[in-house]
């Protein structure tokens, strides 16, 4: 059984993400999840293969993950599951126009990697976080779920918008 309700929270939770300037990297923080993790977990995609050699599954083919008021989309998603137990998944990795979206936030990149042994998130390539009517660009997106910190690198520009009266 995929154990996708846990790393679809997750990766989603990236979008909760609030901005803080910075020059040439900036931190951010975690308001907490927003997720509902009990609600079920909706995947499509063109085509699915598992390996229970390698223990692996690969959706591939315009694959939309669906959980309440958040979704990923992706050209493809690779579940790793643990080598000692097949129903344990290790790695989670999104790739080819990774967006994921709440109800009032989206972040999107070149692709995303979530390990669950370390809690550690990481999007790469342009990425681009929305939240509030304010964004953060740059590389590279590293957030640690356990601390609910992260960092994002590489050229970061951020876009403010002052609230009105």
């Amino acid at each position: 059984m995929l154990r996708t309700t846990a790393i679809l929270a997750i990766l989603i939770g990236l979008s909760a993400l609030p901005p803080k300037a910075g020059a040439q990297g900036a931190t951010v923080s975690f308001g907490g999840l927003k997720s509902d993790t009990s609600q079920p977990v909706e995947v499509t995609s063109d085509e699915l293969a598992v390996n229970q050699t390698d223990g692996t599954a690969v959706f591939t083919g315009n694959v939309v993950v669906v959980q309440g008021d958040m979704r990923l989309a992706a050209e493809s998603v690779r579940v790793e599951y643990a080598k000692d137990d097949k129903t344990k998944v290790e790695r989670i990795t999104a790739t080819g126009g990774v967006t994921l979206v709440s109800a009032t936030e989206a972040a999107e990149g070149k692709e995303a990697v979530y390990t669950v042994g370390t809690g550690e998130v990481v999007m790469t390539g342009d990425v681009l976080l929305t939240q509030n009517g304010g964004t953060i660009a740059g590389q590279k997106l590293v957030v640690d779920l356990d601390t609910g910190t992260g960092r994002m690198d590489g050229r970061v520009k951020t876009v403010l918008q002052p609230k009105a009266n």
